[in-house]
C-alpha cells in the first residue's frame, strides 16, 4: 500500500477509530476485561491465533462468541473433550454407495473464527490435527490438500486450575498462538454491573457492524506501519535475552530459563507491536508498543527451569526481569 505518511497518519487515525464500532458491540454484553478484548481485536489484525487462559466464569467464551457477532463472518464452535477425534474438527471422507465414489465432508475448521473451547481437555492427536491449519491455513483431506478462508483464527481457551482429564499443549502447537492471554477477576464495581446485567433473562443483542472486506483493509494499513530499525533491535535483543541472558547483564536468570523463544517470537513480537501502534492511532512503532504487547507474546514461549519452580518463578516473572534490564532505544 503506497500512501504519503500524512494521509497513511489520517488513514490510521480513522480506521483505529472505526473498531470502536466493535468494542461498543462487545460491550453490550462483556463488563471490563478491557485487556483481553483488545488482544482479541490485536489478533485479528495481526492475523494470529489467541490462546487465552484463566478459570471458568471469566466470559473467556462470551467474549470470543460476541466479537464474532460483531463482525460479519464465519463462526464455529468446537467444545474439546477426551473422545474428540481428528475428523471431528477437519473433517473426513464419505463413501457414496449410489456413484461409488468418496465425498469430502469438511469440519468445522472450515470457518473464519474457530473457538476451541477447553483445548486442553482434547488428547494431543486432535490438538496437533490443528498444527496445519493453525501454520498453513490449509487443510489435507484424503490426500487433497484445500485452502482454509480468509481470515482465519483459532482463539483457544483453556483453564488453568484442573489437571484431571486434561492434556497440556505440545511447545509445537503452543508456539503457532500468536499471544496468550491470561485473563483475571473483575473488580468489584465491575462485577456489581456484571450481576445486574446478567441476572435477567433479556439477553443483549449484538449487532455485526464491520465485514472481512474491513478487515482485511485495516490489516494493509497496519502492515504499512513504520518500525525503525532500532526498535527491531530492541526486539531482537529482548529475544535473545531469552536465549542468552548473560550476555544482557542477566546472569541470574541463565538457570532459570530451560528453553527460550524461538524466532516466531520475533515475528510476532514485530507483527503485534505495529497493531498496538495502529489501535492507538499512530503510524510508527514506539519501544512502549513492544513492553506493552512482550509477556503475550513472550509468556508460552519462555520456559522456566525446576530451580525457577523451586523459586515459585513464572516465565511472566522472568520476562519482567528481562524488560526491566534490557536497554530500550
Amino acid at each position: 500500500m503506497s500512501v504519503a505518511p500524512k494521509e497513511l497518519e489520517n488513514e490510521i487515525a480513522e480506521q483505529s477509530r472505526s473498531l470502536q464500532r466493535i468494542r461498543d458491540e462487545i460491550g453490550k454484553v462483556i463488563v471490563g476485561q478491557t485487556a483481553m478484548i483488545d488482544r482479541l481485536l490485536l489478533a485479528l489484525i495481526a492475523d494470529g491465533h489467541v490462546l487465552i487462559e484463566g478459570v471458568p466464569g471469566l466470559a473467556k467464551t462470551s467474549a470470543i462468541k460476541t466479537l464474532a457477532a460483531a463482525i460479519e463472518t464465519d463462526f464455529a464452535r468446537i467444545q474439546f473433550t477426551p473422545d474428540l477425534l481428528p475428523a471431528d474438527l477437519i473433517g473426513t471422507q464419505i463413501y457414496r454407495p449410489d456413484v461409488k465414489t468418496f465425498e469430502i465432508k469438511e469440519g468445522p475448521v472450515f470457518t473464519n473464527l474457530l473457538l476451541a473451547d477447553e483445548i486442553n481437555r482434547s488428547p494431543a492427536k486432535v490438538q496437533s490435527a490443528l498444527l496445519e491449519a493453525m501454520q498453513e491455513r490449509q487443510v489435507t483431506l484424503g490426500g487433497e490438500t484445500r485452502p482454509l478462508p480468509d481470515p482465519f483464527l483459532v482463539l483457544a481457551t483453556q483453564n488453568p486450575i484442573e489437571q484431571e482429564g486434561t492434556y497440556p499443549l505440545p511447545e509445537a502447537q503452543l508456539d503457532r498462538f500468536m499471544l496468550k492471554v491470561t485473563v483475571g477477576y473483575p473488580s468489584k464495581t465491575e462485577e456489581l454491573e456484571i450481576m445486574r446485567r446478567m441476572a435477567r433473562r433479556q439477553t443483549p443483542v449484538v449487532e455485526a457492524v464491520m465485514t472481512t472486506a474491513e478487515i482485511r483493509q485495516i490489516r494493509e494499513l497496519a502492515d504499512a506501519v513504520y518500525m525503525d530499525a532500532k526498535v527491531e533491535d530492541y526486539i531482537l535483543d529482548v529475544v535473545f535475552a531469552t536465549r542468552e541472558p548473560a550476555a544482557f547483564r542477566l546472569e541470574k536468570l541463565a538457570n532459570l530459563i530451560e528453553y527460550g523463544a524461538s524466532p516466531r517470537a520475533s515475528i510476532y513480537l514485530a507483527q503485534a507491536a505495529k497493531v498496538m501502534a495502529f489501535l492507538s492511532g499512530r503510524s510508527y512503532v514506539k519501544p512502549q508498543d513492544v513492553k506493552t504487547i512482550g509477556p503475550d507474546v513472550l509468556r508460552h514461549r519462555v520456559l522456566v527451569s525446576y530451580e525457577a519452580e523451586a523459586q515459585d518463578l513464572t516465565s511472566d516473572d522472568l520476562i519482567q526481569e528481562i524488560f526491566n534490564t534490557v536497554d530500550v532505544p
